[in-house]
């Protein structure tokens, strides 16, 4: 079993790599890959020199990017010059700026709030959380503990995914919040500086955006910059869902991919290795690209 999708505190995870290593090893996974968001130094923790996990890791890392001005994630393993993606990151995700667009976020969706007529306490959302977290999730947390919200929030009560991807992300959404005018990702550059860190580029979790049409999409990607491989195996896709993109990436020759995007206590739910007990993904599928 594998899990190449795995997120610590060196981004919005809640465990230490250490911790992440320890579960690992508790659960015989025979391949890993600690892909924390627009950063690699997850790799220059001092707990990988202490033999506690005897699998294999694979250097990786999960880059937000923008494409047709849709919020995207691209997944990079077998980064071998982590330096490069640390500098290209600190254009775009240095603190000061996560510090500030994290405030940003927080009173455009509070203003958002505000005009449909949600009920919350300001008090009750963390004042100080980490600039690699998201305050959305807090925002939504306090947002859930009031009914009267589930009613004029509709659809977009049935969980966090749904209320970030199909609302806050969604420019046809009541509950956009909208771009600015800060430099952006782009989704080919992000791909090119995957490849110049000697990485294989991932499109992540595609069915996690709830695009009107998921194959369409990928197609559009790849016209715009090819990729390596899609991440065909994640919580986010069902049975069919995840047969769909392993025949597509067959069909394409592109590599596959898959782990449980696990968060710790932020995502319950999601466990390593096996995400909510639909995945048992085979060290196959990463060991046809691993050497390539």
């Amino acid at each position: 079993m594998i899990d190449i999708h795995i997120h610590t505190k060196y981004s919005d995870g809640d465990k230490t790599v250490e911790e992440i290593l320890k579960i690992c090893e508790e659960k015989n996974l025979e391949y890993i890959s600690i892909t924390d968001h627009n950063t690699c130094r997850q790799y220059e923790d001092k707990s990988l020199n202490k033999n506690i996990f005897t699998g294999n890791i694979i250097k990786g890392v999960e880059m937000n990017a923008i494409f047709n001005n849709k919020k995207i994630e691209v997944l990079g393993y077998k980064i071998k010059e982590t330096e490069i993606i640390e500098k290209w990151s600190e254009r775009f995700f240095s603190e000061e700026i996560l510090k500030e667009q994290q405030e940003k976020a927080k009173r455009k969706l509070l203003n958002i709030c505000d005009k449909k007529g949600l009920i919350y306490d300001e008090n009750k959302i963390p004042q100080n959380i980490p600039v690699t977290d998201y305050i959305t999730i807090y925002i939504y947390k306090e947002l859930m503990k009031h009914k009267e919200n589930y009613e004029i929030l509709g659809e977009y009560a049935e969980s966090l995914n749904v209320f970030i991807r199909k609302g806050l992300m969604n420019p046809d959404s009541e509950y956009y919040t909208g771009s600015d005018d800060e430099p952006k990702p782009r989704y080919k550059d992000v791909v090119d500086v995957i490849h110049k860190a000697g990485g294989l580029a991932f499109l992540a979790h595609p069915y996690e955006y709830r695009f009107d049409n998921t194959i369409d999409f990928i197609n559009e990607l790849r016209n715009e910059k090819e990729l390596d491989g899609i991440e065909c195996f994640h919580p986010s896709a069902d049975e069919e869902q995840m047969e769909i993109l392993v025949k597509y990436a067959k069909s394409n020759n592109l590599f596959i991919s898959g782990g449980s995007d696990y968060h710790g206590r932020k995502k319950p739910d999601i466990n390593i290795g096996v995400g909510r007990g639909n995945l048992n993904i085979s060290k196959e599928y990463v060991e046809k690209w691993i050497n390539a």
